[in-house]
């Protein structure tokens, strides 16, 4: 009996897919949750004085926000992210730092915003950590610290360290999306500045990403274990967490790149060479066949040189 419960407890502790409840998780998540309903329920009617509270985008991506953060920071990804694979524990910080910032931003509404941190120091200190040199620099600075292998090791086994750097990963990246799609459009960028920020953001992690696919032997001691998740190998688990660095962040950055070049050049480009007249109201309206004759019309015809009499 002894040996059969010994086996069985051994069993579980080897199971990578066994259940573990993250209550901490839980309570985060309904803590933001419950903050939010209270806010757009209480305070939206009192600081909104007509018009809607909030708009179906941005309860929509506050849905997807909340959503991205329990995925990222519940079972199973995150105890396969802390005790198998450092590929997942990539993926993990993604979604946090990429994807789930810019979705909470996206859902606060200004008078939201400014209820939080009002116009006084609190807002200045914002105004200023949201500057894109020191946002970018304060999030660089901490995505590189997270790859440093001795805080690594360290850290998947120290709740407090882990949950630190997991905070101050969120916190910067917030700071950092604040200029693309922060609820106070003074501290937007311009669109040319917005597709050069996104383009620098995404050559920096270029330098982790490149150290980690082509490095030589185990990098993260901690990950280096006989139990192997779908069978990836330690040296495999480490390219595909550089590759998910560099592609996926890449990715995901020239989408917003190309779709903010569109959306700021393309109608401007169209409706200076439109061909479509304009009528006295500034509405467009379609060209006909008569639009044409009566063009052509009121053009006096080509007179030939050579239709002169010679003197």
């Amino acid at each position: 009996m002894v040996a059969l419960m010994a086996n069985r407890l051994s069993g579980e502790l080897i199971n990578p897919w066994r259940f573990q409840p993250h209550p901490e998780v839980w309570l985060l998540v309904v803590a933001v949750l419950g903050a939010y309903i209270y806010a757009v329920r209480v305070i939206g009617p009192v600081a909104v004085k007509s018009g809607q509270v909030t708009t179906r985008k941005q309860r929509y991506a506050f849905v997807a926000a909340i959503l991205m953060l329990w995925l990222a920071s519940d079972w199973p990804v995150h105890d396969i992210a802390e005790e198998y694979l450092y590929s997942v524990h990539m993926f993990q910080h993604m979604v946090l730092s990429y994807f789930m910032p810019p979705l909470i931003l996206l859902a606060i509404p200004k008078w939201l915003f400014d209820s939080v941190f009002g116009h006084g120091r609190a807002r200045r200190v914002i105004v200023f950590l949201a500057k894109p040199v020191i946002a970018g620099v304060a999030f660089n600075l901490i995505v590189m610290i997270t790859h440093i292998p001795d805080v690594v090791n360290r850290s998947v086994s120290n709740a407090p360290m882990h949950y630190g750097l997991h905070v101050a990963l969120v916190l910067t990246a917030v700071l950092v999306w604040m200029p693309i799609c922060g609820p106070d459009k003074q501290l937007h960028l311009q669109a040319g500045g917005k597709m050069i920020y996104l383009f620098l953001m995404s050559v920096i992690p270029t330098v982790p990403a490149g150290w980690l696919t082509f490095a030589e032997g185990v990098v993260y001691k901690h990950y280096d274990i006989a139990i192997r998740v779908w069978g990836v190998s330690v040296t495999t688990d480490q390219q595909i967490a550089g590759a998910i660095m560099k592609v996926g962040g890449s990715f995901f950055l020239w989408s917003i790149i190309i779709f903010i070049f569109f959306k700021r050049f393309t109608p401007a480009f169209s409706g200076d060479r439109s061909y479509r007249p304009t009528n006295d109201v500034g509405t467009d309206s379609t060209l006909t066949f008569g639009d044409v004759q009566d063009a052509f019309g009121r053009v006096p015809p080509a007179i030939d040189p050579n239709s002169y009499p010679s003197n």
